[in-house]
């Protein structure tokens, strides 16, 4: 048994959307008694750190519904059913801002809201990117505004909370912590 947990007793799906699935399931807890828990399914996602070789930080400016504004952010974007993580990447890299590139590395992964999501977020670093003459089209319902920013203005984009989501505050960190080794 794993520790502190929850066995679902009962699952019942309650919203089959074009990017997530909400089902609740009810548990029997540790201590025997039940709960219900609200769960989004999610098919993971991809981000890239991509610096220009003017020594910039790429991002797209985006309006966020949920948030009912614009957010500075990474490039990013969902995976497809079966589709590997960096394939994805170069994909977003290139839909979203343009550039491409032939060289990721791996940072890291992280679950985003794990409270109540079980979307995995994949984020990748180049700083070998090449702005492309044609690039692949964004998605229909997508519209986003390249903007390049250096370390410094980011930094200060977050303390403005311009830059206010996860991933990209964890972007800014991360080349943070680098530019001091």
């Amino acid at each position: 048994m794993k520790k502190f947990e929850e066995k679902t007793i009962r699952s019942e799906k309650i919203f089959d959307g074009k990017i997530v699935q909400l089902q609740v399931d009810e548990v029997q807890l540790p201590n025997g008694k039940t709960s219900q828990r609200e769960i989004v399914k999610h098919p993971g996602a991809v981000a890239v750190i991509a610096i220009t070789k003017e020594n910039k930080i790429v991002f797209v400016e985006q309006y966020r519904k949920p948030l009912e504004r614009s957010l500075i952010e990474i490039p990013a974007g969902k995976l497809e059913p079966g589709e590997n993580p960096m394939i994805a990447a170069i994909r977003e890299l290139e839909e979203e801002t343009g550039y491409s590139t032939n060289s990721l590395s791996f940072v890291t992964s992280f679950y985003s809201s794990p409270g109540f999501a079980d979307e995995l977020l994949h984020i990748y670093i180049t700083n070998d990117i090449e702005k492309i003459e044609n690039p692949r089209a964004a998605d229909e319902d997508e519209f986003v505004e390249l903007v390049e920013l250096t370390l410094d203005e980011a930094k200060q984009y977050v303390e403005e909370e311009k830059i206010h989501d996860a991933k990209t505050a964890y972007a800014v960190l991360y080349l943070h912590a680098l530019e001091r080794r």
